[in-house]
């Protein structure tokens, strides 16, 4: 009974991840088609990567795109690492209900977000564009890196901080010599998380981008209305691929820092 019920758990399991991935199966091997069709296989080809690397208008919106997950979350993992190593350590009532308030964009619907965003940077009289765009990523990025990194610090032992401090280390040593080497993972996930959702992004940059600024999901969406063209198809492997990358590179750094660890 317990392994027909195992089985059934399995085939209902394996049908899932066969629905959520077939549509990503389809693009990739879409993007390798001799024509222009999403249904029907004309041959394998590399023309669409060719055309996608010609195609300035998405090449510029891609660069743009990122660009502002760079630098937003660049400064959106300084912001949350040390707010989370500042709550992480710090002994008032009030802190329960800041840490929540920190989480809070994560949990406001992104058109609120956006028409907030455009109604205040237009009663500021600032011009919208990539500096308006970046001020708004980081406000959602950051409690990606947040929860991650207090997650990880909440897991530290306490005493490694008191025996550094036993020994002479001062706080800002403790904090770069203890701390951030421990919690270094936490931030390279939270911030990959971070670029993920800020790369993903159309609704707040849809509100905010300007007139002469295009962020690649928008340039997509927008084309979307006439038709998926096949250089998208192309482009979204490209990325897809790049991601692959970047996630086994960043566990395979994880599993040798740990090896490492423990050899010492």
């Amino acid at each position: 009974m317990k392994k027909r019920k195992m089985r059934g758990s399995s085939v209902f399991l394996a049908l899932v991840l066969v629905f959520l991935y077939i549509p990503v199966v389809l693009m990739v091997l879409y993007s390798f088609n001799a024509g222009d069709s999403d249904v029907r296989w004309e041959g394998f080809s590399l023309v669409w990567y060719r055309r996608m690397l010609e195609d300035t208008a998405l090449m510029d919106a891609l660069g743009t795109s990122l660009l502002l997950g760079l630098v937003s979350c660049a400064i959106s993992a300084v912001i949350g690492t040390l707010g989370a190593i500042g709550l992480a350590h710090a002994r008032f009532r009030a802190k329960g209900a800041l840490s929540n308030v920190a989480i809070l964009p994560m949990m406001i619907p992104e058109i609120i977000m956006g028409m907030a965003f455009l109604a205040y940077f237009s009663g500021l009289g600032l011009r919208l564009g990539f500096g308006a765009l970046v001020l708004a990523h980081v406000s959602f990025c950051v409690p990606y890196i947040f929860i991650v990194v207090r997650g990880r610090l909440s897991g530290l032992d306490p005493a490694l901080r008191e025996a550094a401090l036993d020994l002479g280390a001062n706080e800002r040593q403790v904090l770069w010599d203890v701390t951030i080497p421990l919690i270094a993972p936490a931030i390279l996930s939270g911030t990959l998380l971070a670029f993920a959702m800020s790369l993903d992004d159309v609704v707040i940059s849809s509100f905010l981008t300007g007139a002469e600024l295009n962020t690649l999901p928008i340039k997509v969406y927008s084309q979307v209305k006439v038709g998926v063209k096949p250089e998208v198809n192309a482009l979204c492997t490209v990325i897809l691929l790049v991601t692959f990358l970047i996630v086994v590179a960043a566990g395979g750094l994880a599993r040798y820092k740990g090896k490492r660890r423990v050899s010492l």
